[in-house]
């Protein structure tokens, strides 16, 4: 049903075009009629038109100042004037109203028709454009919650920050280059400080879950994650690392307010631990001391910069600058590493009140932190005694600038060693797997046999091998028994049964059928040749 508002000061004008409208357009069309300026507006934030066909001259409000005030309420609908004076002025007002046609009086039946026609042409073509964005829209709603659990499965997954994160941060338009987490957990009724039915909130989740999002968006430009047993992990944007106390107040006074809220509209108990502002880089500290700072929350909120006042933490100790070189560490950049490392050593000998062998101490506890991320990592290898001579090297030193190149050379090789080999995540496995087959491809030596001398599953062998060679298991065992064969056949005193065997076959028919697959010729054309 099209609706047309149909105004004009002239009642026998108004008649004839309903009249000409009725002929043409039949039942399908509901027309409403107005005779004044004033009465037209009133109707039209009633009516909602499609189509409204305005003169210009009426009482009081004219037809141009009516479609200023329509459009306001009614954006979509489609305008067309007339006017018995065919004047520049009026027609450049109304274009740039973006009215669709001016008619000048008097307009015969089909002329009118026609515009109309053209109406209802861009009425139709405007609907249909309006359904495909709502369309649009609902499937976009359906799939950024998805897309927003992927971010956070992101930086929980990972451990720190990775190019999948700033895909994601692409995809969903976040912007800034600072985040916070927070935790929130939720539960039936809080018992003994502990959260209860920790194992039904899954279940539960699938109800409240979307009112959930709702309620922490009105709060923050959030990425909401999935419910994770009884935790859901937010991630909220920053545009810079405000520290100050009264920004710090400001988000747990907010969160608090959340909170409630959960609690008022679900009905089930919420708590929230907040982490610090972070570089999006480094978010997965702020996940840390979020869910540390849960584990202490007393009421409803716990800020992780109130839970480290509460542990009595050295008011001017850089915790800040040894978080960054560990996140810089992590990563393999080098670089970032030895910045934050000398600026925290600077800080240790600058301060009055620290001796040296408070230093001593520290920079032991910072380098072997380092050489255990470094394992974690997998880019290091552990050995019960490799550090028997720390203790007596480091107790040697007499001088600040020897303690500190010891302290920057240990931080510098753990990183570098991150660095070289964040490109070369198998090369050890793969590497004792080639030399065990390099020394047994005589024998039958099989895929679960290297596997298991790799330490991996064959799966996983598999897998990496081929990543890292180019080849499969099979095609670089019979690259290996091939260039062996070829050596033996250029020796005339070998047999073709003696040198299948010694490659690593039993079968000699099958060794001259995988020969010739391999180079082309049976091993007796490549003897002759």
């Amino acid at each position: 049903m099209i609706k047309l508002l149909l105004a004009d000061d002239e009642g026998i004008v108004l008649e004839s075009l309903q009249r000409i409208v009725e002929k043409n357009f039949g039942d399908s069309w509901e027309v409403r009629t107005a005779k004044t300026g004033r009465g037209v507006i009133e109707l039209a934030e009633e009516f909602r038109p499609d189509i409204a066909m305005l003169d210009i001259q009426m009482p009081g409000i004219n037809g141009i100042e009516a479609i200023e005030e329509i459009k306001v309420f009614c954006p979509r609908t489609c305008f067309i004037i007339m006017s018995a004076y065919d004047t520049f002025d009026y027609a450049k007002k109304a274009m740039s109203l973006g009215v669709m046609e001016f008619i000048t009086k008097p307009a015969n039946s089909s002329r009118i028709v026609s515009v109309l026609e053209a109406a209802l042409e861009k009425v139709e073509k405007q609907q249909r454009q309006w359904e495909k964005s709502l369309e649009y829209k609902e499937k976009l709603e359906a799939v950024v919650p998805i897309i927003e659990s992927g971010m956070i499965y992101s930086i929980l997954f990972q451990d720190n920050y990775s190019g999948d994160t700033e895909r994601f941060r692409e995809l969903l338009d976040i912007p800034g280059e600072y985040g916070m987490i927070l935790v929130i957990e939720v539960g039936d009724a809080i018992e003994n400080r502990k959260m209860t039915n920790v194992v039904g909130m899954s279940v539960k989740a699938q109800k409240f879950y979307d009112e959930f999002r709702q309620i922490v968006k009105e709060f923050f430009a959030a990425t909401v994650g999935p419910v994770m047993a009884n935790k859901i992990v937010v991630f909220v944007p920053a545009d810079s690392p405000k520290k100050e106390y009264n920004e710090r107040v400001k988000i747990i006074e907010k969160t608090d307010h959340m909170i409630q809220k959960l609690i008022s509209r679900i009905e089930l108990q919420f708590r929230a631990g907040v982490g610090s502002i972070r570089p999006v880089d480094d978010i997965y500290s702020s996940y840390q001391e979020a869910c540390l700072a849960l584990k202490k929350v007393e009421g409803t909120v716990m800020h992780f910069k109130d839970l480290v006042a509460v542990q009595n933490v050295e008011e001017n100790y850089l915790l800040e600058t040894e978080n960054a070189m560990f996140a810089a560490l992590r990563k393999g950049d080098v670089a970032k590493s030895l910045e934050e490392a000398a600026h925290f050593f600077e800080w240790m000998q600058k301060n009055d009140t620290a001796s040296m062998d408070d230093v001593r101490l520290k920079v032991l506890e910072l380098v072997l932190c380092a050489e255990r991320i470094g394992f974690r990592e997998g880019r290091m290898s552990y050995h019960f005694r490799d550090r028997t001579h720390y203790l007596s090297t480091v107790n040697g030193f007499r001088t600040m600038e020897e303690l500190q190149n010891w302290f920057l050379d240990h931080i510098k090789t753990v990183v570098e060693l991150i660095h070289a080999k964040t490109g070369e995540k198998y090369s050890d496995i793969v590497a004792n797997a080639r030399k065990y087959m390099e020394e047994n491809f005589q024998k039958d030596i099989s895929l679960d046999e290297v596997s298991r001398v790799a330490n991996v599953s064959p799966y996983y062998f598999s897998k990496i091998f081929k990543e890292e060679t180019g080849e499969t298991f099979v095609e670089y065992l019979t690259g290996l028994r091939m260039a062996h064969a070829k050596n033996l056949l250029k020796q005339r005193d070998k047999s073709i049964k003696q040198i299948c065997m010694e490659s690593g076959y039993s079968d000699p028919n099958y060794f001259s059928r995988i020969f010739k697959k391999t180079v082309g010729v049976t091993p007796s054309e490549y003897r002759e040749e």
